[in-house]
């Protein structure tokens, strides 16, 4: 059992991707003599990391979903961090931060931060409308606050604080070995998913909400199949749009074409086998899987919504939300033929992105904080 820091990560529902993927890397690689992190999750269903965490020493609590109930929400996290005496809170919900904050502010907890990884779109007009009355709180009941990215930062805690350095960026760091493109790994993926090797795999990774823009990814292959027949899309993630995409696919009779993969623990492998990664979000604090793809040597082709800092290589090109499918499409089936993948992990390890050293980072992050609470508790 470790005997280090203990420290509290409120992770809202775990979806198994975005920010509960960047999570448990750093979980993975954190040095948990010195810090142990421990979760709180919304909802009581069973997840597919809770029995990593607990296996190597961590906890899970389990709390009502804050949309069913938020003030049982906040009641069940204040008893977790009073009994607990946790004095480290880190709240990984965007400016959803405000609510678990509060009660861990009540239940004595004196480091207590925000995190962001995300920013809004009026697309999502009842989701951004609740985000946009809650900016004004975000930095009410935090006493630090962190970011994924510059974007992210402004977005929620502003320019003034983010420009002054009072905005710790967290890097959505991964291990960049695991990417690092082999081209037995892109034979050995492609003859599990069946598809030959001269044919042009486009895949997306994401979860099915408005925010990932599946619509127009459909629109986009549609047009790439009627340029370059042999292609495949690999849509992989979950979520609640992810019937009505299948559905558009059957209308479209495109099933032959379009492989639903679902959730998947080797998206590492899958970004080797693709040829064009495609991620037309409408908003994104910053798209770590545009990380992920570029450690794979993968061309991305990602929106013009997407933060420039995702820009570490040569493999990204950005394309603007107001030109067609088809503009899309010629674009991707430039790279339909083969292109130079060369080892990019020094240019991504130059930026932060390597998973080693951004974890001991976060360990002197979580000490340096631990230093300056006071048995007074003038932190607060």
């Amino acid at each position: 059992m470790s005997k280090g820091i203990k420290v509290l990560r409120i992770m809202g529902s775990v979806v198994s991707g975005g920010v509960d993927v960047i999570t448990m890397n750093y979980y993975r690689n954190i040095d948990r003599n010195k810090v142990q992190l421990d979760f709180v999750f919304d909802g009581f269903r069973e997840t597919n990391i809770e029995k990593e965490i607990e296996s190597t020493g961590g906890t899970v609590y389990k709390v009502e979903p804050y949309m069913n109930n938020i003030f049982k929400n906040m009641k069940q996290i204040y008893k977790i961090v009073k009994d607990n005496n946790y004095q480290i809170v880190h709240s990984h919900m965007n400016s959803l931060s405000v609510f678990p904050l509060m009660a861990a502010k009540l239940a004595g907890a004196q480091i207590r931060i925000a995190s962001n990884h995300s920013t809004a779109t009026l697309k999502e007009f009842k989701r951004s409308i609740f985000k946009y009355l809650l900016k004004p709180f975000a930095t009410v009941f935090p006493t630090h606050l962190a970011a994924c990215s510059r974007h992210a930062a402004i977005w929620l805690f502003g320019k003034r604080r983010t420009n002054a350095g009072k905005v710790k960026l967290i890097k959505n760091a991964i291990d960049l070995d695991n990417y690092k493109y082999s081209a037995n790994v892109d034979k050995e993926v492609r003859k599990e998913l069946g598809v030959s090797e001269d044919t042009f795999i486009v895949g997306h990774v994401g979860r099915f909400v408005t925010q990932k823009n599946h619509h127009f990814i459909i629109e986009v292959f549609e047009s790439i199949l009627e340029k370059q027949p042999n292609s495949v899309l690999l849509l992989i993630g979950d979520g609640q749009l992810k019937q009505e995409i299948q559905a558009l696919v059957t209308k479209k009779k495109l099933n032959s074409k379009v492989k639903f993969l679902g959730i998947r623990k080797d998206i590492n492998k899958l970004m080797q086998a693709m040829d064009v990664f495609l991620f037309p979000s409408l908003y994104e604090g910053l798209g770590n899987v545009v990380t992920e793809a570029q450690a794979a040597s993968t061309v991305s082709i990602i929106s013009d919504k997407v933060p420039n800092e995702v820009k570490i290589t040569e493999y990204v090109i950005e394309m603007s939300l107001k030109q067609n499918a088809d503009a899309w499409a010629e674009k991707a089936v430039i790279f339909s033929s083969n292109y130079e993948r060369r080892d990019t992990s020094s240019d991504l390890k130059e930026q932060g992105y390597e998973i080693k050293s951004a974890a001991k980072e976060v360990v002197s992050y979580y000490q340096n904080l631990y230093t300056t609470i006071r048995k007074d508790g003038s932190n607060t």
